[in-house]
C-alpha cells in the first residue's frame, strides 16, 4: 500500500512499512524512512507507483484550467477529491485526484487553504486582483531579463542609469532596477561596479565618490532650508583690545582670534577670543538642530559641506574690522618666565583688527625672522614682529612643557599638503577634471604653531575650570602614549597623554564643530553664574544627551576624516596622471605580506603598495615605477627599479606610531580645526 502525504507543504509518496492508530511508517523511493502522522495522510493508493504518480499527477496538474476549475468549486469548504469529482469524474482516478490536489495547492490566489487536503475558493474580486498583480509580476520580470540582457551586452539601461547611486549605495533590493544588476552581474561572473563601468554607466569617478559621500551622509542633500541667524541681544561690553586671526584663506568659519596686552612691562595678557554663536541661540533651538544634525564641517580639497549654512555662520564669525561678540580666556603670564599668573574668562565684543591668512604670509613669518636673524622689514604683515615674536616664544614654550608631561618630544619629520583646485568659485562640488595643485607645508610652521598652543591652551583651560565648577563638558581624553590606546571621548576631566595636558575639551571652533558648541553653552554658564553655574548649564552632570553627542559626534567625524581621506587620495592620483608621473621615490613603511611593501611617497601625500623590495628594511629609500592609477578603486602599485644609495634609516619619533593604511597619508584640516592632531603627528584625533 501507497500513500500520498504533506510534509512541510510538499507532498511525498511512499510505501507504508506499518501502521498504528495515529500514524505510518513510510519508506520513500529514496529508502528514507519517515513517521508520517494519520491527518497528514491525504490519499491512499496501490498504483501505481510513488515516484510514477508523483511525475504523472505533476504533469496533469498543469492541464487544469484554473478559471474552470474555480468555476466548478462549491462555495462552502470542499476537499481536494471533491474538486477532482467536479472537475474530471464522478469516480475520479487515484492520479486525477493527486493532481487536483496539486494544483488546488498550487493556486493560493483561487484557492485559500482551510486544512490538510481541505480549500475554500477565493472571492471573484480577490481573483481578479490576484491575477492583475500575477500579470504585473510577469511583466516586471520580463522587464528584470531584458535589463539583465542589456547590461550583460555591456550596455545600460535608462531605468538603471537613473537608480546607480541608490543602485549602490543604498539599494531597495526589492526594486527591478537592483533585481536586474544583481542578476546580471551573477551571469556575467563581474562585481556590481565592474558591471556598471563595463555598461558605461559610470562615467566619473568623482561622481561615484562624491554621491557615495552623500547617500551615505546627506541622505536628504546638502543644503539648508531658509533659516534667519539669531542677533546676539547680550549687552556686550567691549574689549580693549586689537585682536587677529590666523587661517587658511579660504577659511570662511573664523572661529578663533588671539591679541596681546602689556608687552615690555613684565606682566602680559594673551587674550584668545572664540566666536560665540551659544550667545545666540540655544539648545533645541532650529539652528542647533541643523547642527547636531551635521555635527562638524566636512572638508575635501576645493569644497566643504558646512555644519551650518553660511549665511548663519557670517553673522557669528570674527571678521576683520568688526567688534564681534566672543567667548574670551584671558591668561596673564609672567613675561619672562611665562609662568600663568591668573586666568579670566569674559563675555564681551573684541574688535578684530585683521584676519591673517598664513598661506600668503609663511614665507615671511619665518622662525629667522620671528627670532631676529633675518631683520627684513616686512611693512605689509599688519601685526607687529613685537607681538608675533611673543606669540612664537610663548608657542614654544607651552610646547616644550606639554612635552614634559607627555614623556617624549613631538616631532614633525613629514610635511602637510595643501591641496588647491584650479576653478572660478568654491560653492558648489568640484567636477573632478580641475588641475589639482598639491603644496608642501612643514608641519609646526611658526604661524601653525601659535595658534595650536593657544588653542590647546584654552581647551586645556576651559575643560579644568568646567570640571572645578561641577558643569560636565566633553572631553577627549588618552590614558597613556602606548600603541594600541587611542583618544575617548567623554564627560570626565581626564587627561589626554598625547598632548600633555591634565584634561581637553574642544571649545575653540564653535562654528565648525558641534562638541565646541556645547561647551560653549557650558562655559557660558560659567562665566555668568560662577559657583552656582552646575544649575543653569544647559547639560546636566550624567545628562543623556551629552552622551548621545558624544555617540553621534565619534561616528560622524570618524565618517567625515574617513571621506575627506578618499578624497585628498583621489586628487593625489589625479595629480599623478596630470603631470604624467611614472616614478617616484619613496620609503619603506611596512611589509603588506605576499611579497608586497607599503610604501611612502617623499613628495606626495600617497601611501601605496609594491613589489620586488625583497631584502631591504623598514625605512630603506627606493625608486619606484608606478602602475595604472584606479580613480575609482582609489588604487596604484608600484614595482621597486632601484634602491637609493642613501643610508637606510628606520622612522623615529611618533612616526613609529603611526595607523600606517594604504591610504591618504594627511588628513588635512585647518589648523584650528584639529589642535591635537596638529600637534601628534598622524593621529587625526
Amino acid at each position: 500500500m501507497f500513500v500520498l502525504f504533506e510534509d512541510a507543504g510538499k507532498f511525498l509518496a511512499g510505501r507504508i512499512l506499518s501502521e498504528a492508530e495515529a500514524s505510518a511508517q513510510v519508506e520513500l523511493d529514496s529508502g528514507k524512512r519517515a513517521k508520517v502522522k494519520a491527518a497528514h495522510m491525504l490519499l491512499r493508493f496501490e498504483k501505481p507507483a510513488p515516484d510514477e504518480l508523483m511525475a504523472q499527477a505533476a504533469a496533469l496538474a498543469d492541464s487544469i484550467e484554473l478559471d474552470l476549475a474555480w468555476e466548478f468549486a462549491p462555495d462552502e469548504e470542499f476537499g481536494f477529491a471533491d474538486l477532482a469529482k467536479d472537475y474530471f469524474s464522478a469516480s475520479p482516478s487515484t492520479l486525477e485526484q493527486a493532481a487536483a490536489l496539486m494544483r488546488l495547492h498550487e493556486a493560493p490566489h483561487y484557492f485559500r487553504r482551510a486544512g490538510k487536503g481541505r480549500f475554500r475558493k477565493a472571492s471573484a474580486e480577490i481573483v481578479q486582483q490576484a491575477l492583475a498583480a500575477i500579470e504585473k509580476k510577469k511583466q516586471i520580470q520580463a522587464q528584470i531579463e531584458d535589463w539583465t540582457a542589456q547590461l550583460v551586452k555591456g550596455q545600460c539601461p535608462e531605468p538603471v542609469r537613473e537608480q546607480l547611486y541608490k543602485i549602490l549605495f543604498k539599494p531597495d533590493k526589492n526594486t527591478p532596477e537592483y533585481k536586474a544588476v544583481v542578476q546580471a552581474s551573477r551571469e556575467s561572473q563581474l562585481d556590481p561596479l565592474g558591471l556598471l563601468q563595463r555598461a558605461g554607466a559610470l562615467n566619473s569617478a568623482w561622481d561615484f565618490h562624491w554621491q557615495r559621500f552623500v547617500f551615505e551622509w546627506f541622505p536628504k542633500g546638502t543644503g539648508f532650508p531658509s533659516l534667519q541667524a539669531p542677533a546676539i541681544t547680550d549687552a556686550l561690553p567691549l574689549a580693549s583690545v586689537q585682536a587677529f586671526s590666523i587661517d587658511d584663506s579660504q577659511t570662511t568659519e573664523i572661529d578663533d582670534a588671539l591679541s596681546l596686552q602689556g608687552l615690555g612691562s613684565g606682566s602680559v595678557t594673551v587674550g584668545i577670543h572664540i566666536a560665540a554663536p551659544g550667545l545666540a541661540f540655544k539648545p533645541g533651538d532650529a539652528i542647533d538642530q541643523l547642527g547636531r544634525a551635521r555635527l562638524s564641517t566636512v572638508y575635501m580639497p576645493g569644497y566643504k559641506v558646512t555644519m551650518l549654512p553660511d549665511a548663519v555662520v557670517q553673522n557669528y564669525t570674527l571678521a576683520e574690522g568688526q567688534a564681534c561678540p566672543a567667548v574670551s580666556l584671558y591668561v596673564t603670564f609672567d613675561e619672562a618666565s611665562l609662568e600663568v599668573q591668573s586666568t579670566e574668562t569674559k563675555l564681551e565684543r573684541v574688535p578684530i583688527h585683521v584676519n591673517l591668512r598664513h598661506d600668503q604670509l609663511d614665507d615671511r613669518i619665518t622662525q629667522a625672522w620671528l627670532e631676529g636673524a633675518d631683520t627684513t622689514d616686512h611693512a605689509d604683515v599688519p601685526v607687529s614682529r613685537a607681538t608675533l615674536a611673543f606669540f612664537w616664544r610663548l608657542a614654544q614654550t607651552l610646547k616644550a612643557r606639554r612635552e614634559v608631561v607627555r614623556g617624549k618630544p613631538e616631532t614633525f619629520n613629514r610635511p602637510d599638503y595643501s591641496f588647491k583646485l584650479d576653478r572660478a568659485s568654491n560653492d558648489s562640488p568640484p567636477s573632478g577634471d580641475e588641475t589639482v595643485r598639491i603644496g608642501v607645508r612643514q608641519r609646526g610652521a611658526p604661524l601653525d604653531l601659535m595658534v595650536a598652543e593657544a588653542m590647546i591652551l584654552a581647551n586645556s583651560t576651559w575643560g579644568q575650570w568646567l570640571a572645578q565648577l561641577g558643569v560636565p563638558g566633553i572631553y577627549r581624553s588618552q590614558a597613556s602614549l602606548a600603541p594600541g590606546v587611542k583618544v575617548r571621548m567623554g564627560t570626565k576631566a581626564l587627561p589626554h597623554a598625547g598632548i600633555g595636558v591634565p584634561s581637553y575639551a574642544w571649545s575653540t571652533s564653535p562654528l565648525r564643530r558641534y562638541t565646541d558648541l556645547v561647551n560653549q553653552w557650558q562655559i557660558i554658564a560659567c562665566a555668568r553664574h560662577g559657583a552656582t553655574a552646575a544649575l543653569a548649564a544647559p547639560f546636566k552632570p550624567k545628562d543623556a544627551e551629552l552622551f548621545s553627542i558624544i555617540s553621534a559626534f565619534d561616528a560622524a567625524y570618524s565618517g567625515y576624516n574617513q571621506v575627506q581621506g578618499g578624497m585628498e587620495r583621489y586628487w593625489t592620483l589625479k595629480y599623478l596622471q596630470q603631470n604624467a608621473i611614472t616614478e617616484l621615490d619613496a620609503a619603506l613603511i611596512k611589509e603588506a605580506g605576499g611579497g608586497a611593501w607599503l610604501v611612502r611617497a617623499d613628495t606626495l601625500p600617497l601611501v601605496f603598495t609594491v613589489m620586488g623590495a625583497q631584502g631591504l628594511q623598514r625605512g630603506a629609500k627606493v625608486r619606484v615605477k608606478l602602475g595604472e592609477v584606479d580613480l575609482m578603486a582609489l588604487d596604484v602599485h608600484g614595482t621597486v627599479l632601484a634602491h637609493l644609495d642613501v643610508q637606510d634609516c628606520a622612522p623615529s619619533g611618533d612616526e613609529e606610531e603611526d595607523d600606517v593604511v594604504a591610504g591618504p597619508v594627511h588628513i588635512a584640516v585647518d589648523m584650528n580645526e584639529a589642535e591635537d592632531a596638529a600637534q601628534t603627528p598622524g593621529a587625526a584625533a
